[in-house]
Order: C-alpha cells, then sequence, then structure tokens
C-alpha cells in the first residue's frame, strides 16, 4: 500500500500578513513561544512557509522596498512544532533530533523569487563599502532553473534549502546568546580590527520588541513585553542551529539539531531556491516561499554521545549536517583567489574573511568585462551556485581563500582566451538590476586600480 501524502502541519496563506496567519508566525527564538503543531516520529509532515522578509519585496521595477526595509521583522518563521516519539513522550533536553528533508520547493502559484543588496546604512552587507545602494533582481522558475530581466545571459539550476532551520534555546542558553552578543556590540568597532575593511553593520542584533512575532503570545501584555525584550533575533547561525544558510542543504539531507527544551520545538524558514556560498548580498540567494517535507527521528541523549561542547558549558554545542545526493552537476569551473591583503595593500594575519573578500572582488572585477555591471554580478555571486573554499589558513600570513564559479551558466565564454582586450568604456548588457540611489553619508571604497 502506498504510503500517506504528508499531513499538513503549518500552512500559509501567501495573501495575508505575516501576523494575519491562521498559525501564527514567529520571527525570534525563545523557549517560551507555545508549539503550534506536534509531530510523531517517523511521521511524514509539511511545513510552508512565507519568504524571509514577509511578502514586503514585491515583483517589479523598483528596489524602494529594499531600501525601506524594516529589518526588525525578518525570518518570518513556521513552528514552533513539538516532536513526540511514538508513545507520545517529548523530545528531551539533551536529545538530539534528527531532521530528514524528504522533499521541498516554491509553493505553487509563487513561483518566483529575489536577490537584493541593503542600502549601507540600513543593513549593508559584505561588500556595503563597495556597493552602498540598494539593489534588487527579480527570479522566475521553469521547473529547476531559474533566470532573471535583470541579469540576462544567465540561466542555472537551483539547489533549494531552507536558510534557516533550529529548535527552541533553552532559558541558559538564550541567557548564553544575548550576554556575548551585548559585549560585541557595547565593544565597538574600533576593539575590532576586521571592521576596519569589513564594513557590514551592526555588529550584532540585539533583542527589540520593533517588529517582533511571537506566535501565540497576545501582544500588549505583560508576559508578551518581557519575552520580546529577551527573544534572541535569527539573523545568525548559533548552537541551535538557526540561519546556518548552508546551500546544499537540499533534497535528501538530514540536520542533526540538539535539544535544549522539552518537545524540541523545531522551526524553519526563509526558503531560497539557490544560494552561492557566504550569501555574500544579505540580502542574498533567491528569497522565496516554499515548503518542506520532512520526518523526524529523536536520538536519545545525542547530544552526549555525539557532541564534543566547544565552549565552557555543555550547551557550547554545534549541529551536524548530512547532505542529501540531490545537487546540480557541473564539470567546468573558473576559480578566483584571494589572500589576506586589503584593497588599500594592507597585509593582515591569516585572515579568511579578507582573503574571500578580495577572491569576490577578484571575481566580480573580471566579469564585468564580459558585459555586466558589477552590481549584477555581485547579485548573481550571490545567488548561483558558486563554491567558496578556505584553501590555506595556516601559511603566514597569508589565507587563502577561493570563489569557483560555474561556467554553464553563463551564456557566453567566460575563459581567458586569447583577444584583443578593448581598452575602452565597458559595455553592459542591459536591462541593469534595479537600482536606489545611496544618500548616506559613510565612505566609499574605490578599487584604485579600476577603470571605473
Amino acid at each position: 500500500m502506498a504510503p500517506p501524502s504528508p499531513r499538513v502541519v503549518v500552512e500559509v496563506d501567501l495573501k495575508k500578513k505575516p501576523w494575519q496567519q491562521s498559525q501564527p508566525l514567529h520571527n525570534r527564538w525563545h523557549p517560551e513561544i507555545p508549539s503550534v503543531a506536534e509531530v510523531k516520529v517517523g511521521e511524514f509532515f509539511r511545513v510552508e512557509m512565507i519568504d524571509a522578509m514577509g511578502g514586503v519585496v514585491k515583483d517589479n521595477d523598483s528596489a524602494v522596498d529594499i531600501k525601506n526595509m524594516d529589518l526588525t521583522t525578518t525570518h518570518h518563521l513556521s513552528g514552533p512544532i513539538r516532536v513526540v516519539d511514538e508513545d507520545g513522550v517529548a523530545a528531551k533536553p539533551g536529545d538530539l533530533l534528527a531532521v530528514e528533508i524528504c522533499n521541498l520547493g516554491p509553493l505553487p502559484g509563487d513561483e518566483w523569487g529575489f536577490t537584493a543588496s541593503f542600502d549601507r546604512e540600513n543593513g549593508g552587507g559584505f561588500l556595503t563599502d563597495h556597493f552602498p545602494c540598494a539593489t534588487k533582481a527579480i527570479w522566475y522558475f521553469e521547473g529547476i532553473y531559474a533566470y532573471s530581466p535583470q541579469i540576462p545571459g544567465v540561466r542555472f539550476p537551483g539547489l533549494t534549502h531552507p536558510g534557516v532551520i533550529g529548535t527552541a534555546p533553552s532559558k541558559e542558553l538564550l541567557s548564553i546568546w544575548n550576554e556575548r552578543e551585548r559585549k560585541l556590540e557595547e565593544s565597538g568597532p574600533e576593539s575590532l580590527k576586521l571592521c576596519e575593511v569589513v564594513h557590514q553593520r551592526p555588529l550584532a542584533v540585539l533583542p527589540t520588541t520593533k517588529g517582533c512575532l511571537l506566535g501565540n503570545i497576545e501582544k500588549g501584555t505583560p508576559e508578551w513585553e518581557r519575552i520580546a525584550n529577551e527573544a534572541a533575533r535569527t539573523i545568525p547561525g548559533r548552537e541551535n542551529g538557526g540561519n546556518c544558510d548552508i546551500k546544499n542543504l537540499s533534497r535528501g539531507s538530514k540536520i542533526y539539531l540538539p535539544v535544549f527544551v522539552e518537545g524540541a520545538n523545531l522551526s524553519t524558514g526563509d526558503m531560497h531556491f539557490s544560494q552561492g556560498d557566504g550569501e555574500i548580498s544579505f540580502c542574498g540567494a533567491i528569497e522565496m516561499s516554499g515548503f518542506l517535507e520532512l520526518k523526524c527521528v529523536i536520538i536519545r541523549n545525542g547530544m552526549q554521545e555525539y557532541l564534543t561542547p566547544m565552549g565552557p558549558t555543555p550547551l557550547h554545542v554545534n549541529p551536524i549536517f548530512e547532505i542529501g545526493p540531490v545537487e546540480p552537476r557541473f564539470s567546468e569551473w573558473l576559480v578566483f583567489e584571494g589572500i589576506s591583503v586589503d584593497e588599500s595593500g594592507r597585509q593582515h594575519y591569516l585572515d579568511a574573511t579578507v582573503a574571500y573578500k578580495r577572491a569576490v572582488l577578484n571575481a566580480i572585477d573580471y566579469l564585468f568585462k564580459f558585459g555586466y555591471s558589477k552590481e549584477q554580478v555581485y547579485l548573481l555571486l550571490s545567488c548561483c551556485p558558486c563554491e567558496g573554499r578556505i584553501s590555506g589558513i595556516v601559511d603566514s600570513p597569508n589565507a587563502v581563500a577561493t570563489l569557483a564559479i560555474p561556467t554553464a551558466i553563463f551564456d557566453q565564454d567566460i575563459r581567458p582566451k586569447t583577444r584583443k582586450v578593448p581598452t575602452g568604456p565597458r559595455i553592459v548588457r542591459k536591462p541593469d538590476v534595479l537600482k536606489c540611489t545611496y544618500d548616506g553619508k559613510l565612505p566609499i571604497t574605490k578599487n584604485p586600480s579600476s577603470s571605473t
């Protein structure tokens, strides 16, 4: 007898706002956010999700929605989902929750997504000092493929995945997060040498009641105010999983998540049709609404058996990820290298972030020579299936990072070849990405060797 279709445990209505959904969504991590559904181990179930920005970004000819984005509302998560075993006994702190991704994809009738870069003074990004203005590209899906009218001449298969998936933190773990991230924010950028060359702000995203969604906890009550002031933002990945943005976490993958509260309280969201390693534009990947079809297994006492704490408490652990067998197959790549020397020529010591920035900038300036604007390449590298690597992390003083781009995604040969290189202004393919002006005051970095 054929197995039953997956049970829909979280359903969304794309015509409604995030706070209007029949099963309330949440955009914070907190142990007291109540579950909205319960599943048993081995059960085949389906979770639907709205896009990370909650439907604010539209399929139109403007990037104003990106420029004016309220970033306190990002990552609208479906859940929490309580997980119990065959006897109805809930997952317990110290267990591992093995979550298998059986199937996933865009929601029917909503087969499109977007990639963008935030304004430098409202979110920023990895290369915000080079690209300070808000930009946007729309992507349309044809089965497994994506194409964009704003970045012509490119088409590639997507490796669809959830950007955010995790379990609820315990009160102790939540306190650890808030304390360490608050100390980082209070210390200021002056204490961090990396902030001199990687200009993304803020240093950390601390709890705030602004834009806060807490599921079934009623807004305006003393309980809501207390939890909203404690609940962690969903921007970074942490010990519970969270915003890991692992681009290969697609069909057939498994995630082994630590359990910190009774029932595990699994939540997920931030679906991506495709992503490049690093999701460099920050509003990166191809953001979309979507669904996951999942199965869970509880591994009793799995945290102690399989996870070694890398910190002062037993809570300082991280999930394990098992990548599935489905992924695009590319045989030819063009690889760009970066070393830990910044754009001013200053040497940094084994700094992999500076090295990766250099690799990305090298790739952007290279593809600019083939008729693309630099903004087009910036967004493309955030969402196409490119591969980032740390190639060297021990050879003083230079860390070496690489960025490999599959050549088959382009409709032209982008390899170096014997030809006369034009010396005049580059001819940019039209149309370009959608852009807003940058009206801020922060200094902008220019490549001193670039012609533009």
